[in-house]
């Protein structure tokens, strides 16, 4: 899958096991699907996964990993991929924005992206088809680019990867789950909140200023195939500067929350936060705790790439360091009435063992 800033690659499988202790194979509610690595994950243990996210490419990862079939989607994606990777690379928008006027890929793979992408629009293909071929073409993209993860800019010089020939490969499409088909929404978390209804719901909103559409803006425009007018150095797409979520609010994202944990139509509710967002711990517990006792799990990881590498300016200049390298990741547990608080507590006192949660407190 692509690079993330916000990915739970490697938290995974704690949010699986704790989800999965809420009881196995139900409907599950995703709010806030991103990459869809954890919806991907819930759904090859048996859960229908109810998958929603505002982002266009977001939305096209979760119609690929999360509602498409494999028994559906194989034959026709196997046959496809090899006549998109023989077409021939033609300059387009990709190379003219994305290439000559920033530095997001070598031209090489730029005329490769754009041909394939044409390619992929001259066809009426079914909408789960077409979003395995953009996914296939979005993680080959990401394979090639000069970044440090995020699209608010390039390196300075040419990351090595980004010599290499662009190479499509089949994405990881897995069978129905057990539970059901999946479905995928694209609307803001607050509208989606009042008509998705599951056993459990996860939440896993942004916490902080950073907008993931401004950091994955190259992908939007990928999806979308719109040729937006851009600006700036990292030629983001001009609606950048007014698509903006109350969740990138410091000062709306409490009461966006709310709406969400009070219309979500779900038995129980795991919501995923780092520390260092704008709602703390005690804030979080107080929010949720309209539907009930709250059970809060701590684990400590290492922070994004890009905190490694340290701060730079647009001129490429280190001018500082950034204040600590790991966060801790909470994971907010609310169990649904049926169900008593410490039948729970015992069930993540195992998942808290095998995955070396650092603590479990409850409100």
């Amino acid at each position: 899958m692509i690079k993330y800033l916000g990915s739970k690659r490697l938290l995974v499988p704690l949010i699986v096991d704790v989800i999965r202790s809420l009881g196995e194979e139900r409907t599950v509610v995703d709010l806030f699907s991103g990459t869809s690595r954890v919806g991907h994950a819930l759904k090859g243990k048996g859960h229908r996964i109810l998958a929603n996210d505002l982002g266009a490419y977001a939305a096209v990862l979760a119609r690929c990993y999360v509602q498409a079939d494999r028994e559906d989607i194989i034959d026709d994606v196997r046959r496809l991929l090899p006549e998109m990777a023989a077409v021939p690379g033609q300059p387009g928008y990709i190379t003219e924005t994305f290439c000559e006027q920033a530095r997001f890929f070598q031209p090489k793979n730029g005329e490769r992206i754009d041909a394939m992408r044409d390619w992929i629009d001259q066809r009426s293909l079914d909408p789960e088809i077409e979003a395995v071929l953009l996914v296939s073409l979005m993680e080959a993209a990401d394979r090639v680019d000069s970044t440090t993860g995020v699209q608010m800019a390039y390196l300075k010089s040419w990351a090595p990867r980004a010599h290499n020939d662009l190479e499509l490969r089949l994405p990881d499409v897995i069978s129905r789950a057990a539970a059901g088909k999946a479905l995928v929404l694209q609307m803001e978390a607050q509208e989606a909140a009042s008509v998705l209804s599951g056993d459990i719901g996860y939440l896993d909103p942004p916490y902080n200023q950073h907008s993931y559409l401004g950091n994955y803006h190259v992908w939007e425009t990928l999806v979308r195939w719109d040729h937006p007018e851009a600006y700036g150095v990292a030629q983001k797409r001009l609606d950048t500067r007014h698509r903006k979520s109350d969740f990138n609010s410091k000062r709306k994202i409490g009461d966006a929350l709310r709406t969400v944990v009070l219309k979500l139509d779900v038995d129980d509710l795991v919501v995923s936060f780092s520390d260092e967002g704008y709602i703390s711990r005690e804030q979080m517990i107080e929010i949720l705790s309209v539907r009930g006792e709250v059970i809060v799990l701590e684990k400590d990881y290492k922070r994004y790439v890009g905190a490694q590498i340290g701060i730079y300016n647009p001129g490429g200049v280190k001018v500082g360091k950034v204040s600590r390298l790991r966060n801790k990741e909470l994971l907010f547990i609310v169990p649904g009435a049926s169900r008593t608080v410490a039948a729970v507590r015992r069930r993540l006192r195992a998942v808290e063992s095998r995955h070396g949660a650092d603590a479990m407190y409850a409100s």
